[in-house]
Protein backbone atom coordinates (compact mmCIF):
# COMPACT_ATOMS: atom_id res chain seq x y z
CA UNK A 1 0.00 0.00 0.00
CA UNK A 2 1.10 3.94 -1.04
CA UNK A 3 1.07 6.08 1.95
CA UNK A 4 -1.91 7.88 0.48
CA UNK A 5 -4.08 4.72 0.68
CA UNK A 6 -2.92 3.86 4.43
CA UNK A 7 -3.79 7.35 5.33
CA UNK A 8 -7.03 7.21 4.01
CA UNK A 9 -8.05 4.36 6.30
CA UNK A 10 -6.99 6.76 9.48
CA UNK A 11 -10.25 7.79 11.35
CA UNK A 12 -9.30 11.88 11.21
CA UNK A 13 -6.54 13.73 9.02
CA UNK A 14 -2.84 14.76 9.95
CA UNK A 15 -2.26 11.24 11.62
CA UNK A 16 1.35 10.13 12.75
CA UNK A 17 1.64 6.66 12.00
CA UNK A 18 3.93 3.66 11.76
CA UNK A 19 3.21 0.11 10.48
CA UNK A 20 4.18 -3.39 12.19
CA UNK A 21 3.93 -6.86 10.88
CA UNK A 22 3.10 -9.44 13.42
CA UNK A 23 5.87 -11.85 13.90
CA UNK A 24 5.71 -15.01 16.19
CA UNK A 25 7.02 -13.85 19.36
CA UNK A 26 3.92 -11.41 19.36
CA UNK A 27 1.49 -13.80 19.59
CA UNK A 28 -0.49 -15.79 22.77
CA UNK A 29 -1.27 -19.28 23.66
CA UNK A 30 -4.47 -18.70 21.14
CA UNK A 31 -2.00 -17.37 18.22
CA UNK A 32 -3.32 -14.40 18.22
CA UNK A 33 -1.44 -10.79 19.13
CA UNK A 34 -1.12 -10.91 22.85
CA UNK A 35 -2.65 -8.12 24.73
CA UNK A 36 0.69 -6.40 25.79
CA UNK A 37 2.04 -6.33 22.61
CA UNK A 38 -0.52 -3.54 21.15
CA UNK A 39 0.36 -1.28 24.50
CA UNK A 40 4.27 -1.91 23.25
CA UNK A 41 3.37 -0.43 19.29
CA UNK A 42 1.42 2.31 20.78
CA UNK A 43 4.14 3.11 22.77
CA UNK A 44 6.91 2.36 20.19
CA UNK A 45 4.41 4.72 17.64
CA UNK A 46 4.78 7.85 20.53
CA UNK A 47 8.19 7.55 20.37
CA UNK A 48 8.87 8.15 16.97
CA UNK A 49 6.22 10.68 16.85
CA UNK A 50 7.75 12.14 19.65
CA UNK A 51 11.43 11.36 17.94
CA UNK A 52 9.95 13.46 14.97
CA UNK A 53 9.07 16.81 16.36
CA UNK A 54 12.38 17.08 17.85
CA UNK A 55 12.10 16.21 21.47
CA UNK A 56 14.16 13.42 21.21
CA UNK A 57 15.37 11.03 24.59
CA UNK A 58 18.16 13.20 24.49
CA UNK A 59 16.82 16.50 24.67
CA UNK A 60 14.36 15.53 27.50
CA UNK A 61 16.96 14.49 29.77
CA UNK A 62 18.66 17.60 29.56
CA UNK A 63 15.67 19.47 30.31
CA UNK A 64 14.82 17.03 32.99
CA UNK A 65 11.58 17.34 31.76
CA UNK A 66 9.33 14.31 29.96
CA UNK A 67 5.29 13.54 29.42
CA UNK A 68 4.86 10.33 31.40
CA UNK A 69 2.03 7.96 30.66
CA UNK A 70 -0.59 7.50 33.87
CA UNK A 71 -3.57 6.35 32.10
CA UNK A 72 -4.39 3.86 29.21
CA UNK A 73 -8.01 3.23 27.88
CA UNK A 74 -7.74 -0.04 25.12
CA UNK A 75 -10.62 -1.14 23.73
CA UNK A 76 -10.00 -4.38 21.89
CA UNK A 77 -12.40 -4.91 18.77
CA UNK A 78 -10.54 -7.78 16.81
CA UNK A 79 -7.36 -9.83 16.44
CA UNK A 80 -4.48 -9.85 14.18
CA UNK A 81 -2.51 -12.80 13.76
CA UNK A 82 0.93 -13.93 12.41
CA UNK A 83 2.45 -12.36 9.31
CA UNK A 84 -0.43 -9.44 9.41
CA UNK A 85 0.45 -5.72 8.49
CA UNK A 86 -0.98 -3.06 10.71
CA UNK A 87 -0.34 0.57 10.94
CA UNK A 88 -0.91 2.35 14.15
CA UNK A 89 -2.06 5.71 13.92
CA UNK A 90 -1.93 8.84 16.95
CA UNK A 91 -3.17 12.18 17.00
CA UNK A 92 -2.36 14.22 20.61
CA UNK A 93 -6.28 14.93 21.16
CA UNK A 94 -5.67 17.60 23.70
CA UNK A 95 -2.87 19.49 25.52
CA UNK A 96 -3.88 21.82 28.49
CA UNK A 97 -0.66 23.97 27.94
CA UNK A 98 0.38 23.43 31.75
CA UNK A 99 0.37 19.60 32.86
CA UNK A 100 -1.38 17.45 30.66
CA UNK A 101 -1.74 16.29 27.47
CA UNK A 102 -3.48 13.45 25.74
CA UNK A 103 -3.33 10.92 22.64
CA UNK A 104 -6.18 8.92 20.80
CA UNK A 105 -4.66 5.67 19.06
CA UNK A 106 -5.85 3.55 16.02
CA UNK A 107 -5.00 0.55 14.80
CA UNK A 108 -5.70 -0.90 11.43
CA UNK A 109 -5.28 -4.31 9.98
CA UNK A 110 -4.02 -4.04 6.71
CA UNK A 111 -5.13 -6.82 4.83
CA UNK A 112 -8.64 -6.16 5.31
CA UNK A 113 -9.03 -2.41 6.31
CA UNK A 114 -10.56 -3.19 9.53
CA UNK A 115 -9.97 -0.80 12.58
CA UNK A 116 -8.90 -3.92 15.31
CA UNK A 117 -7.97 -1.42 18.38
CA UNK A 118 -8.75 1.69 19.52
CA UNK A 119 -6.97 3.53 22.57
CA UNK A 120 -6.65 6.93 24.22
CA UNK A 121 -3.24 7.67 26.56
CA UNK A 122 -2.91 10.18 29.33
CA UNK A 123 0.10 12.09 30.29
CA UNK A 124 2.01 14.21 32.36
CA UNK A 125 4.68 16.47 32.90
CA UNK A 126 7.33 15.08 34.63
CA UNK A 127 10.50 16.21 36.41
CA UNK A 128 12.42 13.35 34.98
CA UNK A 129 14.75 13.89 38.05
CA UNK A 130 12.34 13.32 40.87
CA UNK A 131 9.48 12.13 39.36
CA UNK A 132 6.87 14.49 40.02
CA UNK A 133 4.59 16.61 38.04
CA UNK A 134 5.87 19.85 36.81
CA UNK A 135 4.37 22.50 34.73
CA UNK A 136 5.39 21.57 31.09
CA UNK A 137 8.61 23.29 29.45
CA UNK A 138 7.38 25.89 26.55
CA UNK A 139 8.90 23.63 24.21
CA UNK A 140 6.11 20.71 24.87
CA UNK A 141 2.85 23.32 24.47
CA UNK A 142 4.49 23.99 20.75
CA UNK A 143 5.70 20.77 19.36
CA UNK A 144 2.77 18.63 21.32
CA UNK A 145 0.04 20.54 18.84
CA UNK A 146 -3.74 19.26 19.12
CA UNK A 147 -3.90 16.87 15.92
CA UNK A 148 -7.41 16.62 15.80
CA UNK A 149 -9.97 18.86 13.67
CA UNK A 150 -12.03 20.58 16.15
CA UNK A 151 -15.42 18.92 15.48
CA UNK A 152 -13.49 15.31 15.89
CA UNK A 153 -16.23 13.09 17.81
CA UNK A 154 -13.50 10.33 18.96
CA UNK A 155 -15.10 6.53 18.16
Amino acid sequence: MTDQEIEALADFPNAYWKRFTVTQQDLDGFHHVNNAVYLKWLDATVWEHTDSVGLTAEVCLKMERGMAAVRHEIKYLASAFLDDKVVVFVWISSNDGRLRCSRVFQVVRLSDHKTILRAQSDYVSTNLTTGRPVKMPEIFKTDYPVMLPKDAVLP
